[in-house]
């Protein structure tokens, strides 16, 4: 992707492995910085002649060069990085919505992706699999330690081409081999529909080129016969986007001309303060004949109880969105503290389609909050399912070099995380209706009582679950008690580590 397409996507917020994307001239900034180490180029120089003159095996100018700069970023932040034309081309796909793969949300669990949903209309759904498919195999290629990055990008590929997926399933005592042949996934950045007793739920699954025109069509559809009497925003599992998309969608929901967000970084051009504008809206969807539309629904979505649903997967624009809504006394956050991404990235273009991705500021919520490694802690804590969390994504807390938050004392690096479940809970669909966080949103806004979890269903799962290794215990072999042991001792130690 060259230097004139970056302007699709110059502000950026890419989720748990990204930030907020600024196209910035940084060349003259770093000029200012100093004059250049001639004498550390020289001895670069040097080493780069060395290796290619006497290496055991040939290695090309554009190999060592390519390396040269990744060992740059190797000692920053995790979100700087260099760009090379695989990145660029990712980067374009996921904010423009579409890319070659299967159509999998994936998350991970004890060190292997597991499905959090199919997208629906995709060769994933067609092909059978299922929310709480454990993708253990990738082309006979083992998952288990892989991180979700690798997992994605094996996944992922050009329309039209074979893979095949091995999955354990919970109710299956063998593995199921699934091939699948991949498409252009487009994904479907809005949802919407209208729950009982008309209160209207929002879903964004990410924050796109047409998330804002997309999500205003939506608003006005559910405000066509009636006026929702509350609204629920679902922000869970969003890992972010354009970082117009979250100003676009604050300004949906709060008055105009109110602080959204601000970045604030060591250089000049860094610092910046984003408002909320009706244009942000209504611009590509209510044009001058639809002026009184428009009117309608930027009335009842600024006014409206609302309610906005977050957990460990939020990131981002989501926790933009979730923070300025927050900040403003607009709507009550419910669920699980955010990832916690909080930084800026500016994005250098080097060459037509090569680049740099360098922090360069960190961003504050409309209060003057940074989020950084803490997240946006929900102002009603409840977990994924009525038995306890399901979702065991890591945080910012946990990337190695992550930028300190100079309000927040990390210290034995506990207080942002929350804790794993004790128990087996099952993987559920976003808005449907084994959700449970979604059930505890509508008794916030119908003012009955809300409930973190349900202390029965995991006292009884925690009861069921020694019983049960009991009786394998009684009938298996003495290696096979051996093993459970082993098993047992193993699940303890990874408590006391957590």
């Amino acid at each position: 992707m060259g230097t004139r397409r970056l302007g699709k996507f110059g502000l950026v917020l890419v989720g748990a492995l990204g930030g907020v994307l600024i196209s910035l001239g940084l060349t003259a900034a770093a000029q200012r910085g100093g004059p250049l180490p001639l004498k550390d180029l020289q001895q670069f120089a040097n080493v780069f002649a060395a290796i290619k003159g006497s290496y055991v095996e040939p290695i090309t100018d554009e190999k060592l060069i390519n390396d040269a700069i990744k060992g740059m970023f190797s000692d920053l932040d995790p979100h700087s990085s260099y760009l090379d034309e695989d990145a660029f081309k990712e980067m374009e796909a996921i904010t423009q919505g579409g890319f070659g793969g299967l159509g999998i949300e994936i998350g991970s669990e004890d060190g292997m992706p597991k499905v959090i949903a199919p997208i629906e209309d995709t060769p994933a759904a067609r092909a059978g699999i299922l929310a709480g498919d454990v993708i253990t195999r990738i082309d006979g290629k083992p998952t288990k330690g892989m991180t979700l990055n690798e997992a994605i990008k094996l996944m992922r590929g050009e329309p039209d081409t074979r893979i095949v997926l091995t999955i354990q399933r919970a109710d299956r005592d063998k593995p199921i081999e699934v091939p699948i042949v991949r498409d252009i996934i487009k994904v479907r950045s809005v949802r919407s529909k209208m729950l009982d007793d008309n209160i209207a739920y929002v879903r964004i699954a990410q924050f796109q080129e047409r998330t804002v025109e997309d999500l205003t069509k939506a608003l006005g559809t559910l405000s066509k016969d009636k006026k929702p009497k509350a609204l629920i925003l679902d922000l869970r599992n969003d890992p972010g986007g354009l970082l117009d998309s979250a100003i676009g969608v604050s300004s949906t929901f709060l008055k105009p001309d109110v602080l959204v967000v601000s970045t604030k970084g060591r250089i000049p051009s860094s610092n910046r303060e984003y408002y909320a504008k009706p244009s942000d809206y209504m611009r590509g969807y209510f044009d001058d004949t639809e002026s009184k539309l428009g009117s309608a629904v930027s009335d009842w979505a600024k006014s409206v109880p609302m309610v906005v649903l977050v957990n460990v997967g939020s990131a981002s624009a989501s926790e933009i969105v979730a923070g300025a809504l927050q900040d403003h006394h607009r709507a009550k956050v419910l669920g699980n503290r955010t990832f916690g991404k909080g930084s800026v990235q500016s994005v250098l273009p080097l060459s037509a389609d090569t680049g740099i991705k360098l922090t360069t500021a960190r961003y504050f919520t409309p209060a003057g909050r940074s989020i950084q490694v803490t997240g946006v802690e929900p102002d009603v804590t409840v977990d994924d399912t009525a038995k306890g969390n399901l979702f065991r994504l890591p945080r910012e807390i946990d990337l190695d070099r992550h930028l300190a938050n100079a309000n927040f004392a990390e210290g034995d690096n506990k207080a942002p995380s929350e804790d794993a479940p004790d128990v087996e809970a099952k993987m559920f669909e976003f808005g449907g209706s084994d959700d449970y966080q979604l059930q505890q949103a509508i008794n916030l806004l119908e003012g009955r009582a809300v409930k973190r979890n349900d202390p029965a269903l995991i006292a009884k799962a925690k009861a069921d679950q020694p019983t049960a290794e009991k009786a394998a215990v009684a009938g298996a072999s003495d290696n096979d008690k051996a093993k459970v042991k082993d098993s047992k001792k193993t699940q303890e130690a990874e408590k006391k580590r957590q």
